[in-house]
């Protein structure tokens, strides 16, 4: 799970993402107020935030750098653009790829000794 989080106008906005099943979520405050799934380098999500206005978040992956990057726009203007790098995402890759070894194993086992 890749989480990105940002202080923006007395709101705590996050953006959730796995890459494991595509989900991804915007919680505001703790709040669920976007969610879709997506398996494409690109993806965007809009919100409107408690002061009325839209935000939009924009979260793609650059191939060139590896980096996986969360743009946050306000009223189209953009806010900030939060990164995290290749080792990050490699990581969790990691841990997908073991817990699925695991769990074919696992249903191996199972069905030689049943």
């Amino acid at each position: 799970m890749i989480r990105f989080k940002y202080a923006l106008n007395g709101d705590v906005v996050e953006l959730q993402a796995s890459n494991w099943n595509g989900l991804e979520r915007i919680l505001v405050n703790g709040q669920q107020v976007s969610r879709k799934r997506n398996f494409k380098p690109q993806s965007e999500h809009c919100i409107q935030l408690k002061d009325g206005h839209l935000c939009r978040f924009t979260l793609l992956f650059d191939p060139q750098t590896d980096e996986l990057m969360c743009r946050i726009y306000k009223q189209n203007e953009l806010v900030t653009s939060l990164k995290q790098g290749k080792d990050d995402f490699l990581a969790s890759q990691r841990i997908l790829q073991h817990s699925t070894i695991f769990l074919g194993l696992l249903c191996l086992f199972t069905l030689y000794f049943n």
